[in-house]
């Protein structure tokens, strides 16, 4: 699959992933405004996502670090 098929919203997920964090709160804000949803409809975009081929595709870096963060979470449960 191409990655064309990925939709705009998932790649400013994606996109939001990888930029840095100067201040508490500032990625909340961040997703309210340029995506207009909650931070925890984002999460759970987000996870989906990670589970999504097309978004490997898109970007392997950011999924393949957000996948190894995630298994890191779930392992310290």
């Amino acid at each position: 699959m191409a990655d064309d098929d990925l939709d705009a919203r998932a790649r400013a997920v994606l996109h939001l992933e990888t930029r840095p964090w100067p201040t508490p709160g500032a990625k909340e804000r961040a997703i309210r405004e340029e995506l207009g949803v909650s931070p925890t409809r984002y999460y759970q975009l987000l996870n989906a996502l990670l589970d999504d081929t097309r978004a490997l595709a898109h970007d392997p870096v950011t999924v393949n670090r957000l996948r190894r963060l995630r298994e890191e979470q779930r392992a310290r449960r």
